[in-house]
């Protein structure tokens, strides 16, 4: 293995650390960057693109686009964890700060089953997005009313 391919496997392995370390929440590349900067390892824009996408393609990282507007995020999948639950995440998002809120609830899925099993409509938890106010967004709504 010459130097460079090992330069490219540390920096997956970091990358990939990095991700495990923040299990449970969604980053953006640009969050991923930024915190290599901060350890005064920086990583190329584009060579954390491309180490994301081989994880997309292997399942061990989930992708989620929201909408045009907003960046790709990205979700470390923790293959026990998922495989112990048959809940899939669906996500909030607030339309004032955007704030992006994970959503594991037997409520919503068992909404998601009405609506396959009565109106014939799968709906595709990846993309499945519920836009409004996040709490701290209301109590300022309310400071401000």
């Amino acid at each position: 293995m010459n130097n460079k391919s090992q330069y490219k496997t540390k920096q997956r392995a970091e990358i990939t650390a990095y991700l495990m370390s923040k299990s449970g929440e969604h980053v953006t590349v640009n969050d991923v960057c930024k915190h290599f900067d901060e350890m005064g390892k920086p990583i190329g824009v584009t060579t954390v693109y491309r180490q994301l996408d081989k994880m997309v393609e292997e399942g061990s990282v989930n992708k989620y686009t929201l909408d045009n507007k907003s960046s790709a995020c990205y979700e470390y999948v923790d293959s026990h964890k998922h495989e112990d639950s048959h809940i899939k995440c669906y996500h909030c998002k607030c339309d004032k700060c955007g704030k992006l809120i994970h959503l594991h609830c037997e409520e919503v899925e068992a909404l998601i089953m009405h609506i396959s099993g009565d109106h014939g409509f799968v709906i595709n938890p990846k993309r499945t997005v519920v836009y409004g106010l996040c709490k701290e967004c209301q109590s300022q709504e309310h400071i401000i009313a």
